[in-house]
């Protein structure tokens, strides 16, 4: 009986999962229709050599982005899995839709090119942002360059900026420089918006601390900011001498009052601070301090 709840549940997930991602394709095609391509600004990636490819040969867009993202998907397949694969498909195959049936749709904002990058940036990211989040893509150059970053030694946003580059050189060709231009940097606003998306504006960071007062470093932070401690030892590699190292995870809005506390203790301490996506187990809910 277990199993089959269990069972009913994922496939409850997967379906849900599934219609985020078609939501997330349809708002970046919203994104395009009625804000960036009327004004002639394109995307990176894949989508933005099919916006490029539909203005000079004629083709319809939805087209385009489909049958250009099949090795992609093919290559997301070998590389990351079936499911990745089949969301991607989905993602992919709404967008192109959603193209298809916005083509004449009436643009939302005309004329002031900085806002026209800045809410199409916005929109576009926002639906890849909910297509990645949901374990999905909508453009396939990221997959490609996963692949190059295992085969040479780049990262992968290396290749991920060496590959829009020639996109955005493409884009001019259509567009002219300032639209290529313009492409970038609503592309850079996709981007961004895609990985506040991904990971949440209430994102959590960790603070590793090495200092002389280990104690009363632990106890203030439990007293004044309700966030408990972890301590490991920790070896200096050129002194040999031993430290007492302490991990302390923190909501983004606790940063400054920690470094408050931090400085006030001991303002000579050794600290590295990490962004931390997602935090799960444990007992990481926060102390009442009042």
């Amino acid at each position: 009986m277990n199993t089959t709840k269990k069972r009913r549940s994922n496939r409850l997930k997967m379906i849900l999962r599934g219609l985020i991602i078609i939501i997330g394709g349809f708002i970046a095609a919203y994104g395009l229709e009625a804000v960036l391509i009327p004004n002639n600004v394109s995307d990176g990636g894949v989508t933005g050599l099919s916006i490029v490819g539909s203005q000079l040969f004629g083709l319809p867009l939805g087209v385009l982005i489909v049958v250009i993202n099949i090795p992609f998907i093919w290559l997301g397949y070998q590389q990351i899995g079936k499911s990745f694969a089949i969301y991607s498909i989905l993602g992919i195959a709404s967008l192109a839709f959603g193209t298809s049936i916005m083509h004449h749709i009436p643009a939302i904002v005309e004329g002031d090119t900085m806002l026209v990058t800045v809410v199409g940036g916005i929109i576009l990211g926002f639906g890849m942002g909910l297509a990645l989040r949901n374990g999905g893509a909508l453009d396939g150059i990221d997959m490609l360059a996963v692949l190059l970053s295992r085969k040479l030694p780049f990262g992968t946003s290396d290749f991920i900026l060496f590959l829009n580059a020639f996109v955005f050189i493409f884009v001019s060709t259509v567009f002219g420089l300032q639209g290529a231009i313009l492409s970038a940097i609503a592309y850079y606003i996709a981007s961004k918006v895609i990985h506040i998306v991904e990971e949440g504006l209430s994102g959590s960071k960790t603070f590793k601390i090495i200092t002389d007062q280990p104690l009363l470093m632990v106890e203030t932070i439990r007293d004044r900011l309700g966030r408990s401690a972890t301590y490991k030892e920790a070896y200096g590699g050129y002194s040999e001498e031993k430290f007492i190292e302490i991990t302390c995870v923190i909501n983004r809005l606790e940063d400054s009052k920690i470094k408050e506390i931090i400085q006030e203790i001991d303002e000579t301490a050794f600290v590295t601070v990490y962004d931390v996506s997602e935090v799960r187990g444990g007992n990481f809910r926060k102390q009442n301090i009042h």
